[in-house]
């Protein structure tokens, strides 16, 4: 099967398109390992561990019948 030029430069485009991406995911690579992680956010966290609690207490209608809503 005879290469013609139109397939040989298809060929050559999907080849240098297939390296700038490895190219590039290697430069993220190496961006993310270099870049300092944030710090744990312990107060952020706990606050909205907190709010999931008390938002599924009250679908499971855990202050049902209790003095605690708003008049």
């Amino acid at each position: 099967m005879e290469i013609t030029k139109k397939m040989a430069a298809a060929i050559s485009a999907v080849t240098t398109y297939l390296k700038t991406e490895e190219e590039m995911l290697a430069m993220q690579a190496a961006a993310a390992v270099s870049a300092p992680s944030p710090g744990l956010q312990m107060w952020g966290t706990s606050a909205r561990r907190d709010m999931m609690s008390l938002r599924c207490m009250m679908q499971l209608r855990t202050f049902h019948g209790a003095n605690l809503r708003a008049r």
